[in-house]
């Protein structure tokens, strides 16, 4: 009973030690000329000093009373590493099926692109984001931008490292569609960023003979040179048909297929398709969805949230 008594106590003081190492090791880091943090550092001091000094008086207790002090090293670092490894299975996990929902979309359409992660977002009325891939990794301004729901928008800034994407729902932003299956061609404009805003998107429609229903699938149309963006990516559903006072044409309202606050993984069009997909990326998508290739940057150091996780096969 007795090693099973001191074993409890080694964790509980190894819990205490964990606790205090990190609140130390985050006031250490911080720029020790700033004068909002000295106060917090002076008052860690105090506090973090009188644990120190306790937890060593109780290590000392332990060490004298025979328990293995080489045991509670190892828990430590057993405990350290196991949370570590908890921490990058769970962000690894979100993101491939991320990743993979990107890449059957990508396939659909029968493209080249360069997987990336957000690592930023525009503030205020500002619908960009940006991203950790940049002209070294083939990045260019006009690429066309997708996720694993479909259009996220195109680049509209290249520096060596990262890029910046307008939205597809930005307010500025113009969407050349395709309605599925009859090929009807119309523009879809984004809601932008208002206080209350729905989200929803408006198609206008090109030919008064168009024919539109609720449910009916949209995907971005042909455009010259690809830009602003490439054909066949899923851009929404029709909602509802508006009815506009003297228009020649039809509206509908348009649900966005993709959650334009909730971006991570998103792949850049490196290289656009041969020929015009039409609406083979329209969801439900197949499974397995078709064979793509996709670039994936490797970046130096430790992994950081967010970090796009290598794949090595595309299911």
């Amino acid at each position: 009973m007795i090693g099973v008594r001191d074993t409890r106590r080694t964790r509980v003081v190894l819990a205490v030690l964990v606790a205090v190492a990190l609140a130390l090791i985050v006031v250490s880091y911080a720029d020790s000329g700033n004068s909002v943090l000295r106060p917090v550092r002076a008052a860690s001091s105090d506090v973090f000093g009188g644990a120190e000094r306790a937890a060593s008086s109780v290590g000392r207790f332990f060490s004298g009373s025979g328990s293995d002090s080489s045991q509670v090293a190892g828990l430590q670092k057993e405990v350290l590493q196991l949370r570590a490894e908890l921490s990058q299975a769970q962000v690894s996990k979100s993101e491939y099926a991320a990743l993979r929902k990107m890449l059957l979309v990508a396939g659909a359409d029968q493209v080249k692109v360069v997987a990336a992660s957000v690592i930023a977002v525009g503030q205020g009325y500002q619908q960009t984001v940006t991203l950790d891939v940049g002209s070294s990794d083939g990045v260019r301004v006009g690429q066309t931008v997708l996720n694993g729901q479909g259009l996220v928008g195109d680049v509209t800034a290249v520096s060596g490292d990262t890029s910046t994407v307008l939205l597809a729902d930005a307010g500025s932003a113009v969407i050349g569609v395709a309605v599925a299956p009859s090929g009807q061609l119309g523009w879809v404009t984004g809601p932008g960023k208002t206080a209350g805003g729905t989200g929803v998107m408006r198609l206008q429609m090109l030919s008064s003979a168009a024919v539109l229903a609720p449910g009916d699938q949209l995907v971005t149309g042909p455009s010259a040179s690809d830009q602003p963006y490439i054909p066949g990516v899923p851009v929404g559903v029709i909602t509802k048909l508006i009815s506009v006072n003297g228009a020649l044409t039809e509206a509908a309202d348009v649900r966005p297929y993709v959650d334009y606050s909730a971006l991570s993984v998103v792949g850049v069009v490196l290289v656009p398709p041969a020929t015009n997909p039409a609406f083979a990326a329209v969801p439900p998508l197949p499974h397995p969805g078709p064979t793509v290739t996709v670039t994936v940057t490797a970046r130096p150091g430790p992994a950081a949230p967010g970090a796009s996780p290598t794949p090595t096969a595309v299911p």
